[in-house]
């Protein structure tokens, strides 16, 4: 029995994700967090800084900053110095820090949707024109539709917000096709934001993740690389991530944007993700191994049911899911009403879809499936 079987009851916890619906019995498969308990070594960090009762002002560690840059390096090969990272409480206040440094209300930001919602969210929020650009269904890959991004570049263009891996459509993007986005955002002074907050999750065994900004010094003195250890240690509700920006100017103006809008982060924040990437190996593994699992079992299940369909993903534990043939006009509604939460694919610009999150144990998620059969 892995350990990812235990199922703990988050109910009446004032979790996000659990306590959203009134029924009790609807099972949630919607927020990316993941039904699972951290790490041992997480739970003990957080267990040391509790015991020393004192909660001031914390400032991050000398060996969360090694850990990350000896991290970076081993497993993405990129060679990351320490005043390049920027810490943060949290990827989506990155994604809005960003928009605000690169760009004025006159500007223009684009991504390629369906994307995560926060991108369009954002942008709107800061009062930019979103420019939207289609991902395209390509050998069971979704990737961006490079003609219809250049074609619809202009002169306000001054901001491309890039989600690899892919969040809701599980691509984690090639060299090529990163070499693709980069030529066209160059030739254009378009500035990359890159939100890599998926990039241990691979499920694809053959796929590397790659960070654009690695490509080439050019690349990286024109992007802004989001991550954090949230998603992969199940820590996202502690708010520990950070900007990496190698561009002096680029990181000053994105400094001077935070100063006063940010909160510090919390000795939490730092603990964790320090037992996090440097103790969590062997958990982080078996996790990867029972994601797998979950996904082949999901993937086998919906390609069965007449009217949806799912393409393998190559990284996130985040199911896109087709229903436009079903028959069912509202899909996330009507699996609502047999007890399943899921996120609806409008809140992506994907309508049609659903998202769902198989970061559960199997039971859970076996009982998932017995319920989207019924909808039928």
């Amino acid at each position: 029995m892995s350990i990812f079987d235990q199922v703990i009851d988050r109910k009446n916890t004032n979790s996000y994700k659990w306590d959203k619906y009134a029924d009790p019995n609807v099972i949630p498969v919607w927020v990316a967090d993941m039904d699972f308990q951290a790490a041992p070594p997480i739970l003990e960090a957080l267990q040391k800084v509790t015991e020393h009762g004192i909660f001031g002002y914390s400032k991050c560690p000398d060996e969360l900053y090694d850990v990350v840059i000896e991290r970076l390096k081993n497993r993405h090969g990129w060679d990351v110095k320490k005043d390049w990272i920027v810490w943060l409480p949290g990827l989506v206040p990155g994604i809005g820090l960003s928009i605000r440094t690169v760009t004025t209300e006159a500007d223009a930001v684009m991504t390629a949707t369906p994307v995560y919602h926060p991108f369009m969210l954002e942008t709107h929020a800061a009062g930019r024109t979103l420019q939207k650009v289609p991902l395209q269904l390509k050998n069971n890959r979704w990737v961006i539709d490079f003609e219809a991004l250049e074609a619809s570049v202009t002169p306000q263009t001054k901001l491309f917000l890039l989600c690899n891996p892919h969040n809701p459509a599980g691509t984690v993007f090639t060299k090529e096709e990163q070499e693709k986005l980069l030529e066209i955002c160059l030739k254009n002074d378009i500035v990359i934001c890159s939100d890599e907050i998926h990039c241990d999750l691979l499920l694809d065994k053959t796929k590397n993740h790659l960070s654009i900004a690695t490509l080439s010094p050019e690349a990286a003195q024109h992007t802004i690389t989001l991550l954090a250890p949230s998603k992969t240690f199940n820590i996202a509700g502690l708010g520990c991530s950070m900007a990496i920006i190698p561009n002096d100017e680029l990181r000053a103006k994105f400094i001077k944007t935070k100063a006063g809008l940010m909160p510090m982060l919390s000795a939490y924040a730092y603990e964790a993700a320090l037992a996090a990437y440097r103790d969590g190996a062997a958990w982080h593994e078996e996790l990867l191994d029972y994601l797998r699992q979950n996904h082949q079992f999901l993937l086998n299940e919906i390609n069965q049911l007449k009217g949806m369909k799912m393409v393998p993903l190559e990284a996130t534990y985040l199911a896109w899911i087709d229903t436009r043939e079903s028959g069912i006009v509202d899909f996330a509604q009507k699996l609502e009403a047999v007890g399943i939460g899921v996120s609806d694919g409008v809140q992506f610009d994907g309508a049609g879809f659903i998202r769902l999150n198989f970061a559960c144990p199997r039971a859970t998620l076996e009982e998932v499936v017995r319920r989207i059969k019924t909808v039928f």
